[in-house]
C-alpha cells in the first residue's frame, strides 16, 4: 500500500520535451523583455527582427548555397535554429503547448533520443521543402514544422495501434487533416504565407521516420505483406 500511495497520479514530462520547451520560452521571454524596456535598453526593442535575420531560414539564401556550391555553417546552422525563433508570443505559446502534449506521448513511447531526432530532422526536412519549393523571399521562423513532426510520430503511433482495419487506420490522420485545414482557412481568411510546405514536410517526415524508431516494425509489416 505505501508503493501505490506514493506513486504520482501524473505521468512526469520527458526531461528532453521540457528542455525544449524552456529554451523556447526563454528566447520568446527574452524578447518580450526587451520590447517592453526590461533589458538591453534602446537596442532591445529589435532583438526579435535580429534574431529572425540571423537564425531564421531563407529560401533566397538555400538556392544561394547551392548555386555556388559554399555552405558555410552560419547558413547551416538556420536549419535547425529557426524553430526556437519564433514571430511573436502566441506563435510560441502554441508550439510550446503542441510540443508538451505531442513530446510527452512520442516520448513515453520510443524515448527521449527518438523525440530529439523527429524534432531535429523534422525541422531541417522542413526548411528545406520550404526552400525547395516556396521560393518564398519570407523568412522561415517557429517551431512549427518540428511540432508537426511530432504530430507525424503520434500518427504514426495511432495507425499501428489501429492495425486490422484499414478504415480505422485513416482514423489516425484526422489531426493532421484537421491541422491543415484549419490553417489553409486562416490563410484564406486572413492570408499566409507558404509555412504550409514545411509543416507537412515536417509531419511526412516525423511519420516516415517512425518507421525505424520502432524495433521489429519491417519485419511486422513485411510479415503482413506475405500473408496477403
Amino acid at each position: 500500500m505505501t508503493g501505490s500511495r506514493d506513486e504520482s497520479p501524473l505521468n512526469p514530462l520527458p526531461p528532453v520535451v521540457v528542455a525544449l520547451a524552456l529554451l523556447i520560452f526563454g528566447v520568446e521571454l527574452l524578447f518580450q523583455a526587451g520590447s517592453r524596456g526590461f533589458v538591453g535598453g534602446q537596442e532591445a526593442v529589435g532583438w526579435r527582427l535580429e534574431a529572425i535575420r540571423f537564425y531564421g531560414f531563407f529560401a533566397p539564401v538555400l538556392e544561394w548555397m547551392i548555386e555556388t556550391g559554399r555552405w558555410p555553417a552560419e547558413h547551416l546552422m538556420r536549419l535547425v535554429t529557426y524553430p526556437f525563433v519564433h514571430a511573436g508570443f502566441t506563435h510560441a505559446l502554441m508550439v510550446i503547448v503542441f510540443l508538451l502534449a505531442l513530446g510527452k506521448m512520442v516520448g513515453e513511447v520510443f524515448g527521449t533520443v527518438a523525440v530529439l531526432v523527429v524534432f531535429f530532422l523534422s525541422a531541417v526536412v522542413g526548411a528545406l521543402a520550404y526552400g525547395l519549393l516556396s521560393a518564398s523571399p519570407a523568412p522561415l521562423v517557429g517551431g512549427y514544422p518540428a511540432v508537426y513532426g511530432l504530430i507525424g510520430a503520434y500518427t504514426f503511433m495511432l495507425w499501428v495501434a489501429l492495425a486490422g482495419s484499414e478504415r480505422k487506420r485513416i482514423q489516425a490522420f484526422t489531426l493532421i487533416a484537421l491541422l491543415m485545414g484549419l490553417q489553409l482557412v486562416f490563410g484564406l481568411l486572413f492570408g499566409g504565407g507558404r509555412d504550409w510546405i514545411a509543416d507537412l514536410a515536417g509531419f511526412a517526415t516525423g511519420f516516415a521516420v517512425s518507421f525505424l524508431l520502432v524495433p521489429g516494425v519491417w519485419r511486422r509489416i513485411l510479415a503482413r505483406l506475405r500473408d496477403r
